[in-house]
């Protein structure tokens, strides 16, 4: 792969990431846009390396990532009294490594839509309708 793809794949991963995280550092949630930018960043790049090196491994790559991000997530989950807080910012992280996971394969129009879709998931609780449910 030549060095402008791979040079375009990682900073697009920190753009895609960064979009995500500044919506969550926004409203002060536990992960924000440096957590953002370095998982999709993370995702692409171990991508990148796979394909470079071990074609043929990319599921086991893209399964350890899932692993490893889900370990993560856990971190932004806790509890306050009878409350649980940390879940919509544990499901963006790990949606965030899905993103750069398709960064990380060329997959720039599935990368574009994915991001609108979870910037707009992140809004729905902001929204009355959704409030009420």
């Amino acid at each position: 792969m030549e060095y402008v793809e791979v040079s375009l794949r990682l900073v697009l991963a920190v753009i895609a990431g960064g979009l995500i995280g500044l919506e969550r550092e926004v409203f002060h949630k536990p992960a924000g846009v440096r957590t953002h930018m370095l998982v999709c960043l993370g995702s692409t790049l171990f991508v990148l390396v796979t394909l470079e090196t071990l074609p043929n491994e990319a599921a086991r790559i893209i399964a350890g990532i899932a692993t490893g991000i889900g370990f993560l997530g856990a971190g932004t989950i806790f509890k306050a009294k009878e409350e649980v807080h940390g879940l919509t910012t544990a499901a963006s992280v790990w949606a965030v490594s899905g993103v750069g996971l398709a960064i990380g394969f060329g997959y720039y129009f599935m990368t574009a839509i994915a991001v609108v879709l979870i910037l707009i998931i992140l809004q729905l609780n902001k929204m009355e309708f959704f409030r009420r449910l």
